[in-house]
């Protein structure tokens, strides 16, 4: 039976792959910061959010992951098919920007949780992070790669640790989260509000997620390319459809849970105890320090470390793969760098550049901010195109979206429009 039980196991996380890296790396600690913030300050009342968004955001991976799929071409390279290649180009363009000030995010808050722990100066281990990040995507096989980034998803269940080290009032939490009107902090305005509630949505619904799962399984497809042959076999293409449906849904519900657990954790800590200016990841580590015991501290830290070693490589990989895939440039980490030098360059590129903003002590609220604003921009229209190219029967064949995945398509396509319009709103 145990031997039964461990196959079992065994199969099911083989299954497992594109998605639940993607989903892990969508708590990265820019994102950590994000839900942190939205805990501390208000308390249950953003819950909601993260309710709404996860089955928009299990509709849209599970789209770019059928586009890469079916189509055996990354999602830039589907974009160029109907758009004009001058919009593919500025999409793709803010795409690169708004990774590269998310990779410097990250590695400053990786570099300072490394300080809160052991001391130090944050800019040896910025630039420590920021050549590891390189090393390991250039030196590293494929193969190799996605292993390390599968186990480091396990880093995101140190949040899960700090819910379990602290006491939290679930009662009030459902209510809150049901009815987020009947708690609101004073001195805090309705623009504040609808800020945080478009930084959480902008947080978890990000560009680089799709670029990155649809390259993804493109990789896979070259890897087995007598498999990908099949793909337009009912039996073959229906299996592996069920395994991108797993895949994802497993890979989102983990990354929202673990949304969740922050934002709760930050709440009955933080804000129960008045610390309701959260700049940073690190800063909420630091903060739990004094109300919820060293070990909460220190668990929190180190599953900063560990998701943004998992977040940095898929930043600078989606940025790389789009930019190869509009220029036609071989790309992939299967390929060695004598093979695919540009989409290696880009990468390095991308992280260097982060490195360099992050050793420059970039205000991190500030890059946080242009990163959503970024992101809140090109969004709507990726999102856009690809609800097209999903329902495009010259593009996907027979393969194109069912009516349910039509619908959660266009809801969180719609979701992120009125994001977008409430930034700009509260902006001016």
């Amino acid at each position: 039976m145990a031997r039964m039980n461990a196959t079992r196991m065994s199969q099911f996380t083989d299954r497992l792959g594109p998605g639940l890296i993607t989903g892990a790396a969508d708590d990265d600690p820019s994102g950590i910061a994000t839900y942190s913030q939205a805990g501390s300050q208000f308390r249950f009342g953003l819950v909601w959010t993260l309710l709404l968004t996860t089955p928009l955001m299990i509709g849209i991976q599970m789209l770019s992951a059928r586009i890469g799929w079916v189509t055996g071409e990354g999602l830039a390279a589907n974009i160029a098919k109907v758009c004009p290649r001058w919009l593919t180009i500025v999409l793709v363009s803010l795409l690169v920007v708004a990774n590269t000030i998310n990779i410097a995010a990250d590695i400053g808050a990786m570099a300072e949780a490394v300080r809160l722990l052991a001391g130090g100066r944050a800019v040896l281990y910025i630039l420590g992070f920021g050549a590891l990040s390189v090393l390991g995507q250039v030196y590293f096989s494929y193969e190799r790669t996605v292993r390390i980034l599968k186990w480091l998803t396990l880093a995101l269940f140190s949040y899960f640790a700090v819910i379990l080290s602290v006491s939290v009032p679930w009662k009030d939490a459902i209510r809150e989260s049901l009815q987020p009107w009947t708690y609101f902090p004073a001195g805090v305005s309705q623009s504040d509000y609808a800020g945080m509630v478009v930084a959480v949505l902008g947080t978890t619904i990000s560009p680089y997620l799709f670029f990155w799962q649809a390259a993804q399984e493109v990789e896979d497809n070259h890897r087995r390319p007598a498999a990908a042959r099949l793909r337009l076999h009912p039996e073959y293409a229906a299996e592996h459809l069920s395994r991108i449906k797993q895949d994802t849904y497993v890979g989102m519900l983990f990354s929202n849970a673990i949304a969740l657990c922050i934002v709760v954790a930050t709440a009955v800590t933080l804000n129960q105890h008045g610390i309701t200016n959260i700049q940073s990841s690190s800063q909420a580590a630091e903060a739990l320090r004094p109300v919820a015991g060293e070990f909460a501290f220190a668990v929190f830290a180190l599953g900063i470390i560990g998701t943004g070693l998992l977040a940095v490589p898929v930043l600078a990989g989606s940025a790389a793969y789009a930019v190869s895939e509009v220029f036609g440039w071989k790309a992939g980490l299967s390929h060695g760098f004598h093979e695919a030098r540009g989409f290696y360059l880009i990468i390095v590129a991308a992280t260097a550049v982060g490195t360099l903003m992050s050793s420059l002590e970039v205000d991190p609220i500030k890059a946080l901010v242009w990163s959503a604003i970024v992101n809140g921009v090109i969004s709507v229209p990726i999102m856009v195109v690809m609800m097209w190219i999903g329902q495009s029967e010259p593009i996907m064949g027979t393969l194109t979206m069912s009516r349910r995945h039509r619908i959660f398509g266009w809801s969180a396509t719609l979701v992120m429009g009125l994001a977008v319009i409430v930034l700009a709103a509260t902006s001016v």
